[in-house]
């Protein structure tokens, strides 16, 4: 068994690089892929605990783009070896605009009436700090119910307390992945657009060079899985899929 979208406390998931092997391990997973958020060191951390533990670990990452004014991630896998030198560094001033958009993000909040502080969010989230941190402490401090309801409520993108951050396109995202050895994949397609509307845009996203698609998630029904692996193999794309466990 094989899952391709994983993500650790180096981004916004829950258990540390060395816990998410642990978990691969009891549920049989023999070959994973950490796809931290913008970052590379939730891979790196599980090197020597996969390799210890008899896991395949492949190389990672779940990039933020913009495509057509929306925000839609982007899935980097390094088959051949981790990316070195400019993806990297590449990296380091995405996450320095993270950085900025979570100052700006806290001040707004405050201004709301939300008492969430920057150094809060980043004890959970460390040096990749994201909504979903500010989520789980507005859920903390009793302001909302639950995450969902802090997205839908605040921090979303149609929300009142969304604060916009730089992000690359997505043809610059799959370039830059391309450039460092990678393939381009497009995860969770149907957060991306539903029915149909997804294949009106799959020649767009080919013609920008993407590789593959993701067939089986989560957020997937079985019905869902078949028509994304059919618009894969009609738009020759190689298939993918993972838990995006966090």
């Amino acid at each position: 068994m094989i899952d391709l979208h994983t993500h650790t406390n180096e981004s916004d998931g829950t258990h540390s690089p060395e816990e998410l092997i642990e978990e691969a391990v009891r549920a049989g997973i023999e070959a994973l892929a950490i796809t931290d958020h913008d970052t590379l060191a939730g891979y790196a951390a599980a090197v020597e605990p996969a390799r210890a533990a008899g896991v395949e670990l492949l190389c990672g990452i779940e990039l933020s783009t913009k495509l057509r004014g929306r925000s839609v991630h982007l899935l980097g896998y390094f088959l051949e070896r981790p990316p070195s030198g400019e993806f990297t560094e590449w990296l380091r001033e995405m996450q320095a605009s993270r950085r900025d958009r979570n100052v700006r993000l806290s001040a707004h909040l405050r201004s709301m009436g939300i008492d969430v502080r920057l150094e809060e969010a980043e004890a959970l989230g460390r040096g990749m700090t994201g909504r979903p941190h500010f989520a789980r402490i507005m859920v903390q401090k009793g302001y909302v119910a639950d995450e969902r309801q802090a997205f839908d409520d605040y921090l979303d993108e149609s929300a009142p307390g969304y604060v916009p951050r730089i992000e690359p396109q997505f043809d610059e995202g799959v370039e830059r992945i391309r450039a460092a050895g990678g393939l381009a994949v497009l995860p969770h397609p149907v957060r991306v657009a539903s029915g149909r509307r997804i294949e009106e845009l799959l020649p767009a996203l080919c013609e920008m060079g993407l590789d593959g698609l993701e067939i089986f998630h989560s957020d997937h029904s079985p019905e869902e899985a078949q028509y994304y692996l059919k618009l894969a193999r009609k738009y020759n794309l190689a298939p993918g899929g993972g838990s995006d466990f966090h």
